[in-house]
């Protein structure tokens, strides 16, 4: 699972690393589950562009 992950953010130019350290300090601080889409890879490069 975390393999793909990884995958998705090369595909999407997307820091595997940095992205990955962003959503889980998202998900610690109680992010609300409403809204899990805006933390997907695809959606990352929208909110940090």
């Amino acid at each position: 699972m975390i393999a793909s992950l990884v995958e998705t953010c090369k595909l999407n130019a997307v820091d595997p690393l940095a992205w990955m350290t962003d959503t889980l300090t998202r998900l610690v601080n109680l992010w609300p589950a409403s809204r899990i889409d805006e933390l997907m890879p695809w959606a990352y490069v929208a909110s940090s562009a």
